[in-house]
């Protein structure tokens, strides 16, 4: 699986050496029966970028190759100067593309062994805003609909997402289902997407006024009196606060810049069966949080939380789910709250360590981290991320990195390899054992399909290494995949996200199993929900038979309460148009599975690219004979040299640049979500300029 659909794959080594022969969708994994998307094909047999295959230290200001043990000597060495000064002065930097055991230990390591609060495991560069909006309404995080609900639903709402990019075979599902009868698909983009292109409505909302629009298609269900009064009552307590502080839906409109017929599409659309599904353009902005909230509040007011219906964060990384339910980042294993003692200890008293080892909080995100480098932090370990090309303000995070002493363990060569003080090479996807976990909450077994070359070892080795030097005591003997997936699960039991019943004997047989799995043959389905499955209800508004419970201390589903605030860089006569970032369906991530080393192709309007003529007299530049045109987009932060494609999808007043490219978060802002800390990817203000001559001879010869 390469992405958070989690695509079963059948992997092949080759008769001789190393590596991935052949990969094809496995027919028998019972989440996509043989589906599998080209991307996530290719970069796995045949990645792009260049692998790590030895041990790296600094030396001299080179990075040259050294033997494991001086590798790991002297990143402990490093580390353990950090730790004298205190328990924060290690920051611990993971991903969603780690096994769950991976993850596990990793935040065992950084929690329980060292004690830091500065850890983050990627959650709050993609779904932290999702996360405290689920557990805002529910009590708890992760979605309550699963891909089962696809087919039964008669609306799809995708909005601030792509997933016929980002997602192909998942959205396969979706269009096969909306191109049903009496079903549609609705997009609400800025930008006329891959997905949008096959809808039957689009919505081409201001970049960043998704809050606004929701509220005021809230405002249209309450008027025209398509609330679903009986589940409101039954099941949610808030909607009078909320509906007393809803915004007149016609300026709301305004200001988002749609057309009431728009807002009132919307409102109509969700009187029927609804999914409502919403990506990183929700979560990645100031407003996530309270825009992630909104959908919800739309799902509660229409009745939309059955079978066949509900609010479906779409995540991005393979393993996102498993890491929010395992890594110890925002909550403990399971979803254990935070800050509750009985939990905490129960914690502690699992790991062999004190409570007081514990960090009073979960930490400030990667926004904070890198604030704190320098002062509190002195020590940065990276795992499986690339901080120095996918962090906003991206020149300011590579300034603090040279500063710090800097461990980063990886399958690539990366952009914050370049920094680094130790580099030690880890294994990848086929070369790795464990598990990982969908966005639907299932959990499958990954298995290696060929073993590692001598200069590379799996993350759970190099975690248990370093943690033999740094914290002797944490972990009992060598760690083995499900050794560390029968401790991790057993510590979720009795959780919301209790995973007590999946054992590798149990997935050796099934496959796949979602959660929650209290017991070995119970597998999770629709949460929150007991009643008639989607084909069984007889349409109705209700039925007797249904009943709703959360975790919420009124045992509700509670609508939102949080509130718009400005934007943090609105466009000016300095900066006219507005970037926004996005996946292309050929790449990932910050592009070292699937590099390109040509500069980012910038996407404007027609109407865009006559404005900056108007303003400098030509047509955007043209380098040498090639019949590519360059720009500079110019950021209050940076300015990036990009090749241009002017597009009738990008609406007037807008700069698509896509995420993968190392150079694109040089222009992004670091504001962030006041209470998720997600930053601020998809809106800061930009101008383009004519690229200078030595720019555009540096970006043909690349592109050559």
């Amino acid at each position: 699986m390469r992405c958070a659909v989690g695509c079963g794959h059948v992997q092949q080594a080759p008769d001789r050496g190393y590596g991935l022969d052949t990969v094809r969708g496995d027919a028998d994994h019972p989440v996509t029966q043989g589906l599998a998307c080209q991307r996530g094909l290719s970069e796995t047999a045949d990645p792009d970028g260049e692998l790590l295959t030895r041990p790296l230290v600094r030396e001299n200001g080179a990075l040259v190759p050294t033997t494991w043990e001086s590798a790991l000597e002297r990143a402990a060495a490093g580390l353990d100067a950090a730790l004298a000064d205190g328990d924060d002065g290690i920051a611990v930097l993971g991903s969603g593309q780690q096994t769950n055991e991976a993850a596990y230990a990793l935040g065992k390591l950084a929690r329980g062994g060292f004690g830091t609060a500065y850890y983050d495991a990627n959650t709050t560069l993609c779904m932290a805003s999702a996360v405290t909006a689920y557990y805002d309404a529910f009590g708890s995080d992760a979605p309550p609909p699963t891909y089962d609900d696809v087919p039964a639903a008669e609306t799809h709402v995708v909005w601030g997402a792509n997933p016929a990019a980002a997602h192909p075979v998942m959205f396969r599902w979706i269009r096969q289902s909306a191109d049903a009868d009496d079903s549609e698909l609705l997009v609400v983009d800025p930008v006329h997407s891959e997905t949008a292109a096959v809808a039957d409505h689009h919505v081409p909302l201001e970049p960043g006024a998704d809050l606004e629009l929701a509220r005021a298609v809230l405002a249209r269900v309450v008027e025209t009196g398509r609330v679903d009064r009986e589940f409101v009552d039954e099941a949610t307590v808030g909607l009078a606060d909320r509906r007393a502080d809803l915004p007149d839906a016609a300026a709301a409109a305004e200001m988002a810049g749609v057309s009431m017929a728009d807002v009132d599409r919307l409102a109509e659309a969700l009187s029927d069966p609804t999914l409502l599904y919403w990506g990183m353009g929700i979560n990645q902005s100031v407003n996530g949080t309270a825009a992630a909230g909104a959908l919800i509040d739309l799902c509660l007011a229409t009745g939309n939380l059955r079978p066949g219906s509900g609010p479906f964060s779409l995540t991005g990384q393979a393993n996102s789910m498993g890491a929010r339910v395992c890594s110890s980042k925002g909550s403990w294993p399971g979803h254990r709250p935070f800050a509750d003692p009985a939990h905490r200890r129960k914690v502690a008293e699992t790991w062999g360590v004190p409570v007081s080892r514990l960090p009073d909080d979960p930490g400030p995100g990667p926004v904070g981290i890198v604030d704190a480098v320098g002062d509190d932090v002195t020590a940065v370990y990276a795992v499986a991320t690339n901080p120095a090309a996918g962090m906003p303000d991206a020149t300011r995070v590579r300034e603090k990195l040279e500063d710090a002493f800097l461990v980063v363990q990886d399958a690539f060569r990366s952009e914050t390899v370049a920094y680094a003080d130790v580099v030690l090479p880890a294994a990848t996807w086929g070369e790795s054992e464990g598990t990982t976990t969908n966005m639907e909450r299932t959990v499958s077994r990954v298995r290696a399909a060929t073993e590692t070359p001598p200069g590379v070892r799996t993350d759970l080795e190099l975690i248990g290494a370093l943690a033999d030097r740094l914290a002797p005591d944490l972990f009992d003997g060598t760690l083995e995949p499900e050794s560390v997936f029968a401790e991790f699960t057993g510590l979720t039991e009795g959780t919301p996200a209790d995973l007590s019943g999946i054992s590798y004997d149990r997935l050796e047989a099934e496959t796949a199993v979602r959660w929650p799995a209290p017991e070995p043959d119970v597998s999770g389905g629709y949460r929150y929900y007991e009643g008639p499955d989607a084909d069984e209800r007889d349409g109705s508004a209700g039925d007797a038979d249904e009943s709703w419970s959360f975790y919420t201390p009124s045992g509700r589903a509670e609508f939102s309460t949080g509130e718009a605030r400005p934007l943090p860089e609105p466009t000016d006569q300095s900066y006219p148009f507005t970037l926004t970032t996005a996946r292309r369906p050929d790449a990932y991530n910050t592009g070292v599975r699937t590099r390109d080393d040509g500069p980012p192709t910038a996407r404007i309007s027609p109407a865009t690219a006559a404005a900056f003529a108007d303003e400098f007299g030509r047509p955007v530049e043209t380098a040498d004979e090639s019949d590519a045109r360059y720009v500079s987009v110019v950021s209050r932060r940076a300015s990036v040299t990009a090749r241009v494609e002017t597009d009738e999808a990008i609406s007037a007043g807008v700069v698509w640049l896509p995420i993968h490219h190392s150079a694109i978060n040089d222009l992004t802002l670091p504001d962030v979500d006041p209470r998720s800390k997600e930053p601020n990817f998809k809106q800061c203000a930009v101008r383009l300029e004519p690229p200078r001559d030595r720019d555009v001879t540096a970006v043909a010869e690349a592109s050559a």
